[in-house]
């Protein structure tokens, strides 16, 4: 992503800020897997959505109006032995010149620097409670200010969450971000078509999880935006399920929940289809519910309508579809307001997508319902889940887990799906199937 685009997020966050007041933020820290090896490095979303900065051990600094420039960098000095052995990093230089930081100052010496920039600030911006170091730090720093009232000089009066600000900003996605989300849900796309076509009785689940990497990592992306979920038969009524360890059975269902990351933007896919290619009776008019139900909260998808009407609409779909199949009885209005759906349909119907596979943003605003808006990026995903000691239903059904998930894009006229490159119906899931 050019740095534009950042650039343009922090004179956003500034204007928000106000002058007078100073926003402060962390990196990620670098994990410890084992003894000397670490976790492959994810940076903090936040902190990456208004830097573009990759590195460890960083503080990003914004204070609007300072003479010497707003946007300040606390990294690492460069090092040339470690850039030997673990590649290269910015320095205090490459945080000028490539991440066009105003100003740059050592990591190791914020608690001689920092303090400074908060003196006579009103409000200090932060992501308070995040990070227990960084909470303590700042209460020392002010601490240290107020020693020093003496003087003349003045602590900041009040803290203030900074995610507020910037998670109402990601929740709208530009045309670079979507850009990029477009490129993960091609990808991811491509991945779950390939485990189709690859899925066989006798395989195992972690066979067909090592087709959909396959794929991601030879279209150059190398994370997943969470670990997958490979589900065959009964393991896909547990919703996250991700041990991946069991054997493909003949007459199964498999349902796989998988998406790559794209420059730290998500992709979010789910199709559940047959391991021998043919959906049974049952199975098929599971299937066919479920879609529908997807069919009805996409038509609710657009501009002006309460996020919770796509939820909706997908349980009145199941409701009155689970009655006809036999699986519950009565009238759909009071089995819908006494919950009884929730037996097969316990999640909602999506979430916010984003840098984070479940993104930030309200989803209420007052207590009412938010109303979607061009920009918005969420994931429409019903489903049902027959346990298999389920006793309430007949044997048919037992054992039957269903989930179809694609992520949709609110535009000014309705809405976009990015994910579907990926089959869906019964007659195209069989047809792929059948011709690999």
């Amino acid at each position: 992503m050019k740095q534009s685009e950042f650039k343009k997020r922090r004179a956003s966050l500034m204007k928000q800020i106000g002058k007078g007041n100073i926003a402060i933020i962390a990196s990620a820290p670098q994990r410890t897997r084992n003894r000397d090896v670490h976790y492959p490095f994810r940076q903090d979303s936040d902190f990456y959505y208004l830097t573009g900065f990759n590195e460890a051990e960083s503080m990003a600094v914004f204070i609007p109006g300072r003479e010497q420039g707003e946007y300040i960098l606390f990294c690492r000095e460069f090092d040339e032995k470690k850039a030997q052995w673990e590649g290269a990093h910015a320095g205090l230089e490459g945080a000028t010149k490539h991440y066009e930081a105003d100003d740059s100052f050592p990591i190791d010496d914020l608690d001689d620097i920092l303090p400074g920039m908060l003196e006579n600030k009103s409000k200090v911006f932060y992501p308070m409670g995040k990070d227990s170091d960084l909470d303590h730090k700042l209460l020392e720093w002010i601490n240290h200010i107020r020693k020093q009232s003496r003087t003349g000089v003045t602590a900041p009066g009040e803290l203030v969450s900074l995610e507020h600000i910037v998670h109402e900003m990601r929740l709208f996605k530009s045309t670079e971000e979507l850009k990029l989300m477009r490129r993960a849900g091609e990808v991811s796309a491509k991945a779950h078509i390939r485990a189709m076509q690859a899925c066989k009785p006798g395989l195992y689940e972690y066979q067909i999880e090592a087709e959909l990497i396959h794929e991601f990592i030879q279209d150059g992306l190398r994370a997943v935006a969470y670990p997958s979920i490979v589900a065959g038969g009964k393991n896909a009524c547990t919703l996250h399920y991700v041990e991946n360890k069991d054997k493909l059975n003949k007459g199964d269902l498999l349902l796989i929940d998988a998406g790559v990351e794209c420059d730290h933007y998500a992709a979010d896919i789910t199709r559940t289809f047959p391991v021998s290619g043919k959906f049974s009776e049952p199975q098929r008019l599971l299937y066919q519910l479920v879609l529908d139900a997807q069919a009805a909260a996409l038509a609710e998808i657009k501009p002006g309508n309460p996020w919770n009407k796509a939820h909706d609409a997908s349980v009145e779909t199941l409701t009155k579809g689970l009655i006809e199949l036999g699986l519950l009885k009565g009238k759909p209005k009071k089995l819908i307001k006494d919950e009884k759906y929730k037996q097969f349909y316990m999640h909602r119907i999506g979430h916010w997508l984003g840098m984070d596979v479940h993104d930030v943003g309200d989803y209420k605003i007052k207590d009412e319902w938010r109303l979607l808006e061009p920009g918005m990026v969420l994931t429409v995903e019903p489903g049902l889940y027959v346990p298999a000691d389920c006793e309430t239903v007949d044997k048919q059904w037992r054992g039957i887990g269903i989930r179809i998930e694609d992520d949709v894009l609110v535009t000014k006229d309705g809405h976009e799906i990015l994910t579907g490159g990926v089959p869906k119906s019964i007659e195209a899931i069989e047809a792929l199937m059948q011709s690999s």
